[in-house]
């Protein structure tokens, strides 16, 4: 149980978080990484790299430490903890070796002075209570996919049914149950966890459905990363009739019910969520505005596929920008995504819509931008990361 006098502890340490937390949580995975094997495959080794994965960790240990006293300030980030833990499946034996790992780098990091006895104490708790939350939370998640039509728990073999090539970079792959079983619906905006073996070594990743949900199969399309172990993997080495295992969908990115316009703004890769989602809105009435941008024609996949929609569907209109379009590209504008063009694409008034947005971190924060300067309320406003999650602002 957290104390008054281990909450105040805690807030004592947001001052030092906020200048040398990411130092903090990279040493913590170094730890972690390097004496636990069982919990490697749960991490993307290429966002270590980089350093997104401390930088997120990071911050969200800054958010907790911030909001120790009120919890539900941290709003959906909670929630997108909890989902991304239960798309790859993290269990409640994870969770002491990562507790350990973080007091150890706490203390390490921060040094025997600072970090006292009583500090590190007090880090427990608030760790400990944050953990038994979490668990609570992905255990009520596991029993609900477990129970549900087509629902499972833990890995599931599934066959590539089709392998299908959508543009340049990015491939699509239909998966049936092995057992030829039915499959539990998700939430348009949803992903799926995969748990792969590459060259002897287990890795899990999260893609995101880019079909809406028919009970029987479910459609990934990944681009191919320069150096990513499991795109390059799929792309070259998975083919129709081979098996992989898959975990139950999971996602907080899902389209809302409502009666405003939808809006459907992607960036590349970030193309596949929106699909399911724009699938699921033309079963209504709303009106749609899907909004694209790749670099040009040969890398923007699904274009066909969007276009016979909109010619089925009147409420749909879709703009397609490119940034590097070749002489026989024919988009609807080229260059970025800016104020001017974005404005000319959404409905006449800009605050009545639902907005949806995904794509590299540049071209969020500048989508992110645009929807504020142009009336569109934060709370109308949902998007979602590829990998660890990063601020915007």
């Amino acid at each position: 149980m957290l104390t008054e006098a281990q909450r105040a502890i805690v807030r004592a340490t947001v001052p030092l978080l906020e200048t040398g937390g990411e130092a903090l949580t990279t040493h913590f995975y170094r730890i972690m990484l390097a004496e636990h094997p069982e919990v490697r495959p749960l991490f993307n080794s290429a966002h270590q790299a980089s350093g997104a994965q401390p930088r997120a960790l990071a911050n969200g240990v800054l958010m907790y430490a911030k909001h120790i006293d009120r919890l539900e300030a941290l709003g959906d980030l909670a929630a997108q903890i909890v989902n991304k833990h239960v798309a790859l499946q993290v269990l409640p034996a994870h969770y002491p070796i990562v507790g350990a790992c973080l007091l150890r780098a706490i203390r390490e990091v921060l040094g025997a002075e600072v970090a006292t006895d009583e500090v590190i104490a007090a880090w427990a708790a608030a760790y400990q209570q944050l953990a038994d939350l979490l668990i609570g939370a992905e255990a009520q998640r596991y029993d609900a996919l477990a129970a549900a039509p087509g629902g499972w728990r833990g890995a599931r073999a599934f066959t590539v049914a089709d392998k299908v090539k959508e543009s340049e970079e990015i491939t699509s792959f239909h998966l049936v149950p092995a057992d030829g079983g039915a499959v539990v619906g998700f939430m348009p905006g949803q992903y799926i966890g995969l748990r792969l073996w590459v060259d002897g070594e287990e890795i899990r990743r999260n893609y995101s459905l880019s079909a809406a949900p028919n009970g029987r199969s479910y459609r990934i399309s990944v681009k191919r990363e320069p150096g990513g172990k499991a795109s390059n993997f799929l792309h070259d080495t998975v083919h129709a009739g081979d098996c992989i295992e898959l975990f139950p969908p999971a996602g907080h990115f899902t389209l809302a019910e409502g009666d405003r316009p939808v809006v459907l703004i992607s960036g590349g890769v970030g193309i596949t969520p929106t699909l399911a989602m724009l699938e699921a809105a033309l079963a209504g009435t709303r009106p749609v505005h899907f909004i694209h941008c790749a670099r040009n024609h040969a890398v923007h996949a699904f274009r066909s596929a969007v276009d016979a929609l909109a010619a089925r569907h009147p409420q749909l209109r879709r703009f397609y920008c490119y940034d590097e379009p070749a002489a026989a590209d024919v988009p609807h504008a080229v260059g970025r995504l800016d104020e001017g063009r974005l404005a000319g694409w959404l409905p006449a008034a800009p605050a009545d819509v639902d907005a949806y947005f995904l794509g590299p971190r540049p071209f969020m924060q500048q989508v992110r931008r645009t929807l504020r300067a142009l009336g569109v309320p934060d709370t109308q406003v949902r998007y979602e990361f590829f990998g660890p999650a990063s601020a915007l602002e």
